[in-house]
């Protein structure tokens, strides 16, 4: 589709700097930034074993943004935080790129890859070790808003948001990317009810399932979730099956509880979050009905949700009401049961990302350009305040690491 949809997108965003727009400060010497770590872990280490690490030392912490709205950063910026305090620390650019609005590393932790949220969309690969751009590449569609690696490190998977499209491409042994080897367009079932949002198809994310068997694109245009097979000698992606949310519910982002078998997904366009099962055996998924956000009426443009790597608790960003739920997860994954709400101390939390150990919570606060840090109680879920935001140009992706 044109670039309507991409400026629709950024409208909703807030591209348009309905808040004061801060600015970092000064930056200090990138040369103090940790090395990223020369490690691969494993699927299964990256989510219920997590929190059994103690990073020790400032973490670095990537910082994504848009360089083209007005008070946008100038590129992936960096910034290192204190595992034990959640304090950051700006250490200037990591690289310079456009529009890198989601960020996305690789298994090994030496590649970082940025979408290029543009009308001509790209995707960027950026060599950690030296702050090298080892080269952008087309990413087949027009506003790509969300990539994701393949657990196998050969492939990245990204969603182009205006075009409705996905995409995938190889990556090499050093980390650059290869042309794409395959792109499919959604294009059925016909849009949903909401005129301004569901004029077409609108892939929001694209991810593998924790069984590696199946990879999910989630598409908020068209009331739809995806189920492809990847074909890991070709690159290429086969549909299996598909599964309709509600008319109008507008799903953006999925999220799986640890067990494997269920996932958590947020309707940005009706306010809920539905419980989804997943078979890992044919791939089909499930949805379940709605449930509340607890923001009360009127749509609050929910965004993401994240599941602790235990499996007890799932916070819910609901960016209209600049607020965070919190959830006790029940009966395995099956079950959600509403908490309560609490405030992000910023205005419109686009993103949320735990820190690798699981005690700290980020959220990127776009329009008032800033990033929250929460303790996380592993005990009760509850969330306290970690000092205050840190000023980040239209902070949309903030990624600790």
């Amino acid at each position: 589709m044109g670039s309507g949809g991409l400026s629709r997108r950024r409208f909703v965003g807030g591209l348009a700097g309905t808040a004061a727009v801060a600015t970092l400060p000064a930056a200090t010497s990138c040369g103090d930034a940790p090395a990223p770590a020369d490690t691969t872990p494993s699927r299964a280490s990256t989510n219920t074993s997590r929190e059994a690490r103690t990073p020790a030392g400032p973490r670095p912490l990537y910082l994504g943004t848009y360089t083209s709205a007005e008070g946008g950063g100038k590129g992936i910026a960096l910034a290192t935080y204190d595992a034990t305090t959640g304090r950051i620390t700006d250490r200037g650019i990591l690289a310079k790129t456009g529009d890198p609005s989601f960020l996305a590393p690789h298994p090994n932790g030496r590649t970082l890859y940025a979408v290029n949220e543009r009308e001509d969309g790209g995707v960027t690969a950026v060599r950690l070790a030296d702050r090298k751009v080892l080269g952008t590449r087309s990413s087949g569609g027009a506003g790509p808003c969300h990539l994701s690696v393949h657990p196998s490190g050969r492939w990245l998977l990204s969603a182009n948001y205006s075009s409705g499209s996905v995409t995938v491409h190889p990556i090499a042994a050093s980390g650059a990317l290869g042309e794409h080897t395959d792109v499919i367009t959604h294009s059925s079932p016909p849009p949903g009810p909401d005129a301004e949002r569901q004029d077409g198809p609108h892939a929001h994310q694209i991810v593998t399932t924790p069984d590696g068997g199946h990879v999910l694109a989630v598409d908020l245009g068209t009331d739809t979730v995806h189920t492809y097979r990847l074909d890991q000698t070709k690159g290429t992606l086969t549909e299996v099956s598909r599964a309709r949310s509600r008319p109008g519910a507008g799903p953006r982002h999925l999220t799986f509880h640890p067990g494997g078998r269920y996932a958590y997904l947020a309707n940005e366009l009706d306010n809920t979050v539905t419980v989804c099962a997943y078979d890992p055996a044919t791939g089909r998924v499930t949805i379940g009905d709605p449930q509340s956000t607890g923001t009360g009426e009127g749509t609050s443009y929910p965004s993401q949700i994240l599941v602790t790597a235990d499996g007890s608790y799932a916070y819910f960003a609901n960016r209209g009401h600049n607020s965070l739920t919190r959830y006790a997860v029940e009966a395995d994954g099956a079950r959600l049961r509403l908490l309560d709400t609490v405030p992000v101390h910023g205005d419109w939390p686009r993103h949320t990302a735990f820190s690798p150990d699981g005690k700290l919570l980020f959220v990127s606060n776009q329009r008032s350009s800033s990033v929250t840090v929460f303790h996380v109680d592993r005990a009760s879920g509850e969330l306290r305040l970690a000092g205050q935001p840190f000023t980040s140009p239209v902070a949309v992706c903030a990624l600790p690491q």
